[in-house]
């Protein structure tokens, strides 16, 4: 048997006091107050309400190395990103490599594959692949419903996925930028429990007293927490925290403990803070995390204050997963598979010939998904329309990975490049291969980077050539975490160099083809307005 001392964290009974934890074969067998010299706090681990592992660029076995030093214990995962390349089996490969370390992850079956007709995936799991993944007991729930048109507009295919959820007894995750109104509320009728994607004060408040609960999510691109976490006070039983995506170098500082330090900051109430961050996620999703009561399973960490949440150890079913600044999960060999079936380009394929005095242009937003439209003058050379880098409007790219086809052109403002180009083959949702650049040249020479190693994120100047491969599935790597989080923070130092003025230029551009987020993005199939759902064009 285990004893462990410290300051013990009450959250249900609001209170803190001495005590003993008794652990054995994995269960807290007892919790007693004793009187004793630590501390230091034990608490419920933390739980990232909603994530896409795959955005760590990690495998689950290696984003689990990273967590523990957080302090967070389990996940609530949707595994959308490599099921839009390679389906169902791609969903059992994050299942299988997870279930080979001591942490608790929790997958969802992913709605949305592919996002929309709009575009072109790897993979299609209709309702009946929904039904199959629904029936596992490691899928926990269906994961992010992004088609909020269809459910607004009751697609068969999409009313029977949430029915499957329904009939399995598991929740159904939503994503509803900016919806409002009456249209929130028939999307909350069909079952839709949970929204992510809120960005102001009002549309959280809404959600809430109709029935949602929101999760606040600070991630590495898309950031909310300044925006809903005032929120908390009055609505803690109904709010949790969330990353939904976390690059790696971002991982190696902080997770969820993070967030509750802020909230903190902020004066809020401990008890309350905690609820969101260690109770909600396991309550809602009917998680087999332990919450630190007797019978539970030891799931729990010991933190050094209050105030930061550092994390001083990690327990998962009473095994000591982090302890004295280091994880004890070993890496796990692993399968890497991936879909990537397309031959280089040549420059001439970047070229769009036009005499259009005025163009519609993307605006990337710091810190948020959501993008604007604009419309500006075009610069055309030789009958070519070019990035005009003075005015900071810049020629991108989405090429599709998965067979050979034309590349799709727009323009974009606020990446800031003075000199040639950054891409990545995370290009949420399809993940086909994203570039922006300077130059039709440069960004040939970024796109065909990436396809020579079948994926990876790359920055291509004049002089030089900096690649992070990604070879599992072209969007996560087969290194460790410390590995990774650090070649990325290189790459992003580059892109910054050649003149990027953007916090997470990859992250940010990883967004850049994501249909589902108003208002203007690029497919691999063309330029679309999120806003009315429909292709646009270029020529304004």
């Amino acid at each position: 048997m285990m004893r462990i001392q410290g300051q013990i964290v009450d959250i249900p009974n609001q209170r803190i006091y001495k005590g003993e934890i008794h652990v054995e074969n994995g269960k807290i067998t007892s919790i007693s107050e004793k009187d004793h010299t630590v501390d230091s706090y034990i608490l419920p681990g933390f739980i990232d309400a909603h994530i896409h592992i795959e955005s760590s660029m990690l495998v689950p076995s290696e984003f689990a190395k990273l967590a523990v030093t957080h302090g967070t214990v389990a996940t609530v995962s949707d595994p959308h990103e490599i099921a839009n390349v390679l389906g169902i089996e791609g969903v059992e490969f994050m299942i299988e490599n997870g279930n080979k370390v001591p942490f608790k992850f929790n997958f969802g079956a992913p709605s949305c594959v592919p996002a929309t007709s709009f575009e072109s995936a790897g993979a299609v799991i209709d309702s009946e692949g929904i039904k199959t993944l629904l029936q596992k007991p490691e899928i926990k729930y269906l994961a992010e419903m992004m088609n909020y048109p269809g459910v607004l507009f009751n697609d068969e295919e999409v009313m029977k996925k949430i029915a499957y959820a329904k009939q399995f007894n598991k929740p159904v995750d939503g994503h509803a930028p900016g919806l409002r109104g009456e249209d929130i509320s028939t999307y909350i009728a069909a079952g839709i429990t949970t929204d992510h994607e809120c960005f102001t004060y009002e549309e959280g408040l809404e959600k809430l007293q109709k029935g949602m609960k929101i999760l606040i999510r600070e991630g590495s691109a898309a950031k909310n927490f300044e925006a809903l976490i005032d929120l908390l006070p009055e609505h803690f039983e109904n709010i949790l925290f969330c990353s939904d995506d976390k690059h790696p170098d971002d991982l190696l500082i902080n997770h969820i403990n993070k967030l509750c330090a802020r909230a903190i900051a902020k004066g809020m109430d401990l008890f309350k803070v905690l609820q969101v961050a260690c109770i909600n996620p396991v309550k809602h999703y009917n998680l087999d995390v332990g919450l630190l009561n007797e019978g539970d399973a030891a799931d729990f960490i010991m933190v050094e204050d209050l105030v930061n949440f550092k994390a001083l150890q990690t327990y998962i079913d009473g095994e000591l997963v982090f302890s004295e600044g280091i994880a004890n999960i070993k890496s796990v060999p692993f399968e890497i598979l991936n879909n990537f079936n397309t031959d280089k380009k040549e420059v001439a394929d970047f070229r769009y010939e036009t005499n259009a005095k005025k163009i519609r242009v993307i605006e990337a937003l710091e810190g948020a998904l959501v993008t604007n439209k604009l419309i500006e003058d075009s610069l055309i050379v030789n009958g070519n329309l070019v990035s005009n880098i003075k005015a900071d409007n810049l020629k991108m790219t989405v090429v599709n990975r998965y067979q050979n086809q034309q590349p799709a052109l727009a323009f974009i403002t606020n990446f800031g490049l003075k000199e040639g180009a950054i891409a990545s083959s995370v290009g949420h949702d399809s993940h086909n291969i994203i570039a922006v650049g300077v130059s039709d040249e440069a960004i040939c020479k970024a796109v065909n980077l990436l396809i020579e190693t079948k994926g990876g994120i790359c920055a291509v100047s004049n002089s030089e050539e900096k690649i992070v491969p990604l070879p599992v599935a072209g969007i996560m790597s087969d290194k460790d975490g410390v590995t990774i989080g650090k070649q990325y923070a290189e790459l992003d130092k580059m892109a910054k160099t050649l003149g990027c003025t953007l916090n997470a230029p990859y992250m940010t551009l990883s967004f850049m083809a994501l249909l589902v987020i108003p208002s203007l993005k690029l497919s691999d199939k063309g330029l679309f307005d999120g806003g009315r759902f429909e292709f646009t064009s270029l020529e304004a």
